[in-house]
């Protein structure tokens, strides 16, 4: 979502443009290497040393390309890119989410790549993954990583209360009560974060909107019933009450990885973070579902991942050496790296080795992949989130009613969208 900037995160991104730009290095000399910028959105910890590895192992094999490694923290980047782009001063290459990748498309910050080295190798990617990389029928990123969400749970605690994954809403609140019952752990604890909300729409058949028909949904009959069984998960026996404040996401989290409480919705970029908790120092008592089902049988989250892009700024030295670095970093032998290193989900399927698919994490994440609903082409749509993530805390913290959260929601989303109808 394009969120107001505070004047020191201006400062800072127009710092990172002045410093990372790889097409206007003074540094590069006509006779020596081509330094290229590559701002990576990856978590610093967990993930960054297996990218920076990879770096080193490029520039071994590409004596006239140098990499610029840029670690930005995730829920900054969009912003930061953004205004680069806009004073000609981004990186050459972008580690982007898929919401933002058709959104930079538009704006013309992103380089069309069908046709070149960087999509040399486009049929041995998973056809859904490129689809979703596309804008108005050109190709703008690569698939470097995808995920979507599952339900996760502590398999010793649900042994213990007798209950197995829930394939439903409403199994899922029986069973929450019963792990109470018999262990005196809370049975789920959910988020108020609306990407996490996602998939109750999903189960319900609809979404926040209609892009095809451009109609606003996220207020219809379907929606409020989803986001209704969503409200309902807050309250009852073995179900944790909302937590509205900002650290939300880091204690449901620590809950989860040591023991107190049974399961929770959560994404594969947390696999490492799992396994390094109390409850998964054995990493097969780690049980990954498919989100329960809505109302309609359907089950479903929303397909995640980053995608490397290719700045359309950069002049056409450095636009050539972010392509052959594209190239390498989604290629199947980087990926399968990246997958045994950081436990993340590859994008095509030459990259789940033997190796890869035998971490239990990757392996769990596999199956439900098929339940992922891809976004649609809409530029705006990942911003649609940021109006529901400010009512939906205030919803289920009992502060406004869900039909006053939705309606507030529906009239923030309009102005997002104004050619579509309510």
């Amino acid at each position: 979502m394009r969120r107001g900037i505070a004047a020191t995160a201006l400062v800072a991104s127009f710092a990172l443009a002045a410093t990372a730009c790889g097409g206007s290095d003074s540094g590069d000399k006509a006779d020596g290497p081509v330094t290229i910028t590559w701002w990576d959105t990856s978590n610093a910890t967990n993930e960054a040393p297996t990218y920076q590895a990879l770096i080193k192992d490029f520039e071994a094999a590409n004596k006239n390309v140098k990499v610029k490694y840029v670690n930005v923290q995730f829920d900054q980047a969009q912003n930061k890119f953004d205004t680069a782009a806009g004073a000609s001063g981004a990186p050459d290459v972008l580690r982007s989410e898929v919401g933002w990748t058709p959104a930079f498309a538009k704006k013309g910050y992103f380089l069309p790549l069908d046709g070149t080295e960087a999509l040399a190798d486009q049929a041995k990617f998973k056809p859904n993954l490129i689809e979703q990389a596309k804008y108005d029928g050109k190709t703008y990123g690569v698939p470097l990583v995808t995920d979507t969400l599952a339900l996760v749970y502590n398999k010793q605690l649900f042994q213990k209360a007798g209950v197995e994954a829930p394939k439903t809403w409403d199994d899922l609140k029986k069973a929450a009560a019963t792990i109470k019952d018999k262990t005196g752990v809370d049975g789920y604890w959910g988020s108020t974060q609306a990407y996490y909300a996602q998939t109750f729409l999903y189960g319900e058949g609809t979404d926040t909107v209609d892009a095809a028909a451009k109609k606003i949904t996220v207020n219809s009959p379907a929606a409020k019933k989803g986001y209704g069984t969503w409200l309902s998960l807050f309250s009852g026996k073995g179900l944790h009450k909302a937590d509205t404040t900002a650290d939300a996401y880091a204690h449901i989290q620590d809950a989860f990885v040591n023991g107190k409480v049974a399961a929770i919705i959560q994404g594969p970029w947390e696999i490492t973070n799992f396994y390094k908790g109390s409850a998964f120092t054995d990493k097969a008592n780690l049980g990954i579902a498919t989100v329960p089902a809505g109302s309609t049988g359907k089950a479903g989250a929303p397909t995640g991942g980053h995608n490397l892009s290719v700045y359309a700024g950069s002049d056409s030295a450095h636009q050539k050496a972010a392509l052959k670095f594209v190239n390498f970093m989604t290629s199947a032998k980087s990926q399968a790296t990246i997958a045994l290193k950081n436990s993340t989900l590859p994008t095509r399927d030459d990259a789940y080795t033997d190796q890869v698919k035998a971490d239990p994490g990757i392996a769990g994440y596999g199956t439900v992949l098929a339940a992922a609903q891809p976004r649609p082409a809409l530029p705006e749509y990942s911003s649609l989130w940021g109006p529901l993530d400010t009512e939906l805390p205030k919803v289920a913290g009992g502060k406004e009613s869900l039909d006053k959260g939705l309606s507030n929601a529906e009239t923030a989303i309009a102005k997002l969208v104004p050619d579509f109808s309510k």
